[in-house]
């Protein structure tokens, strides 16, 4: 099949260039326009309790509000406010509160001063349609330009926190991060294709032929998300650059490599690039299979957010693969190879010593060292794994924290008590409709003061008919972390138990969203995780035609994941001294470790049965399975290390946790599985790495192999010498 496809691109360049660049333009003007939403609360299907609580609030207590913003105040010489200070705070928010150049403005409230009298604080509403980013983000840069106006020439400061300018900064922040991924990714392809290649042109090819590619993906990912009525958030654009350059960078080097080495043995270039395609398209496919099975698995999970990247990641690699069977090889085998590779001639001719012959080397002699010692880092650094702690500061972490909604939050944390922006709301509500026992309700509230963790509990206020009543705790600690998540759990524990009768009990509020988000990821992990490897281990299956083998790659693929995460809580928590990681980064190592690493065990292990099939043994084949395969990884792997890597330059703790954790993954992946821990198992196992099937065997008298680039029939005669790269 893959022959086929490749001799038809190949003979038609001209075609299948036009017909993806007019499918891509077609897709792209096509493609419906989405909204960006970053609220955390849309994350949750309506099954989760903070869910219910948010929805009972809103009924029961229409003109209760979740502030949508917040104004802080201070002197501008950091001192004291005076009488005089004090006084113009509550004419600025009377004034503010009247302003109707403010979006979705509904009152500004005056919040008690700081007990160190330093501060002022107050809670804009902007009602419940906090959905709509582009009217909070609007709604938050009114308020800005107010605020800095009607301050204008006192000696008071005043900054604009809260959701609606969290909405605001992170957006800026994304654009800033986005532009600085784009550029470093595309720096490092340039960089590292020009010491690989030596040759301008190839450097530059990868850039234009996946910008095609991203076009068309794009809009496919707008049509799904519109058509499945998903979420769109602004962060996975970030991630959809790195994917599609990195994913697809891998993919024309697994080609060019074998071009390359066709041209090496005297094919013709057309005719070495027809099979290029036929001896890698496999393995390009079953890459891409399982990096899309990965994807799609995440449409299981619960979280929202997750929902929507699993698909339009599988999209992007799925569209990537097409172009890689069919753009690619047409262009490149358009253009001369002296154009394409350049004019010198090194590119004709193998090394005659290569560091990769001699690591195959090793892995033949000494196949059980190296499988303990590669093994032994990696089970070191998945040890360290098992301190992960999660944070779920998911504003500060997608954001710089010298941003001013950040600024705000912090010096709220510290000024004030540190739940008391954001307390955490325990509602009571009859289920016959009848008014609730005040009595009762007073009683529920003094039980809830005796929880770990609560600094304050609010006399309940009831709605106008008495059937709901809300009682406002106000945490000790910081509402974003894991402390007050496991407050919220005893909270929610003790409520339960002393739930009045006749009435039902819903904690709320935003650490309890954090708390079931927290609760929906862990059950991700027992869904989506097991699936995902069974998916994965069929088409590993299916592709080797063994049984044994899929079951020591999916080992190694999680040990790597282990590893990986270990190395990032190493270097985060116990260097760098972070309290926890963001709550989704092992999500992230799993989509892009598991699945993408998972490419480069499948490029060697496909090379490594190849090579049997020529009728090497188990050690021999390995040897030369690195030999051969061994540049391709490591140029691959390197290049898609760089490219994640380039997501530390981002500026926020959040692409710089992704971006250091999943580079690391990249590198354990290529340069510890796939080159050492990988070939050297597959030695050890030898033959029986193939049961049941005979993957490993020489083709059967009839079948049809290439030999030298030509076609040829295995017959009665043994006379027929096949070819290395190398002529020999």
């Amino acid at each position: 099949m893959f022959h086929r496809i490749g001799r038809t691109v190949v003979r038609h360049p001209f075609w299948t260039l036009i017909a993806w660049v007019v499918a891509a333009i077609a897709i792209a003007a096509s493609a419906p326009a989405l909204q960006s939403n970053s609220d955390e609360s849309s994350f949750l299907p309506k099954s989760y309790e903070s869910i219910q609580a948010m929805e009972l609030q809103q009924s029961a207590f229409p003109h209760q509000f979740t502030p949508g913003a917040e104004i802080l105040y201070q002197r501008t010489d950091g001192g004291q406010l005076t009488a005089a200070d004090k006084a113009q705070v509550v004419e600025i928010n009377k004034e503010l509160s009247a302003k109707t150049d403010i979006p979705l403005n509904q009152g500004v409230i005056g919040m008690p001063f700081s007990k160190d009298g330093k501060y002022g604080l107050a809670m804009v509403n902007l009602g419940t349609n906090t959905s709509d980013q582009t009217k909070m983000s609007d709604a938050a840069t009114a308020l800005r330009a107010d605020v800095k106006q009607l301050t204008a020439g006192s000696d008071l400061n005043a900054k604009v926190g809260g959701t609606a300018a969290q909405v605001l900064d992170q957006s800026n922040s994304s654009k800033t991060g986005q532009a600085i991924i784009s550029f470093g990714t595309f720096g490092i392809i340039i960089i590292a294709m020009l010491l690989i290649f030596r040759a301008p042109l190839m450097a530059i090819m990868p850039i234009v032929l996946i910008g095609v590619v991203l076009t068309a993906a794009n809009g496919l990912i707008a049509d799904i998300t519109k058509l499945l009525n998903l979420t769109s958030n602004s962060s996975v654009t970030g991630i959809l650059i790195v994917v599609l350059f990195g994913v697809g960078t891998d993919y024309i080097l697994f080609l060019m490599f074998r071009y390359r080495e066709r041209l090496r043995a005297g094919d013709d270039h057309k005719e070495a690039m027809i099979t290029a395609v036929a001896r890698v398209g496999e393995a390009i496919a079953s890459a891409a299979g399982t990096v899309i099975i990965a994807f799609l698995a995440l449409c299981l999970s619960s979280i929202s957010f997750l929902k929507q990247m699993g698909p339009a990641l599988a999209i992007s690699v799925a569209v990537t693969l097409l172009a890689g069977l069919t753009l690619i090889p047409a262009v490149f085998s358009w253009i001369p190879p002296r154009v394409l590779l350049g004019p010198s001639k090194k590119w004709k001719v193998e090394p005659t010593s290569s560091r990769y012959a001699a690591i195959g080397n090793t892995v033949k002699r000494r196949p059980a060292l190296v499988a303990a010692v590669s093994g032994v880092i990696m089970i070191g650094l998945a040890v360290i794994s098992t301190g992960y702690s999660a944070s779920f500061d998911f504003s500060s972490g997608s954001m710089p924290k010298t941003e001013e909604s950040m600024v705000v939050q912090n010096t709220i944390t510290t000024a004030y008590s540190a739940g008391a922006a954001t307390p955490t709301d325990v509602f009571v509500t009859s289920t016959n409709g009848s008014p609730l026992d005040k009595g009762a309700v007073a009683g529920l509230g003094e039980k809830l003061t005796s929880v770990s963790g609560v600094g304050q509990v609010a006399p309940a206020k009831y709605n106008p008919n008495g059937t709901t009543a809300d009682i406002s705790v106000v945490l000790s600690s910081d509402p974003q972390s894991s402390t007050a998540i496991s407050t919220v759990g005893q909270l929610r524990d003790t409520a339960h138990a002393d739930t009045p009768p006749g009435t039902k009990v819903l904690v709320g509020g935003t650490t309890a969203i954090y708390a079931d988000i927290q609760k929906a990821i862990d059950r991700d992990y027992s869904v989506v995780f097991p699936t995902a490897a069974v998916l994965i281990m069929l088409i590993l299956g299916l592709m080797l035609r063994s049984v044994v083998a899929p079951w020591y790659l999916m080992a190694s693929v999680g040990l790597g994941f282990a590893a990986t995460l270990g190395s990032t809580v190493l270097v985060f928590q116990h260097l760098d001294n972070q309290g926890g990681l963001m709550f989704m980064l092992p999500v992230f190592i799993y989509l892009f470790v598991v699945a993408i690493g998972t490419d480069y065990n499948i490029l060697m292990i496909s090379r490594l049965r190849e090579e049997a099939r020529e009728g090497r043994e188990p050690r021999e084949a390995a040897a030369q399975a690195l030999r051969h395969a061994g540049p391709t990884v490591a140029a691959a792997g390197a290049i898609l290390a760089g490219t994640f890597a380039s997501m530390m330059l981002a500026g926020n703790s959040l692409f710089a946790e992704m971006g250091f954790s999943i580079s690391i993954g990249i590198v354990i992946a290529a340069f510890v599985m796939a080159m050492f821990f990988t070939p050297s198992l597959t030695a050890l196992v030898g033959h029986a790495a193939w049961w049941p099937g005979h993957a490993d065997r020489r083709k059967a008298k009839g079948e049809s192999r290439i030999v030298a680039g030509s076609t040829v029939t295995s017959g009665d005669s043994d006379n027929v010498t096949e070819l290395d790269p190398s002529r020999r």
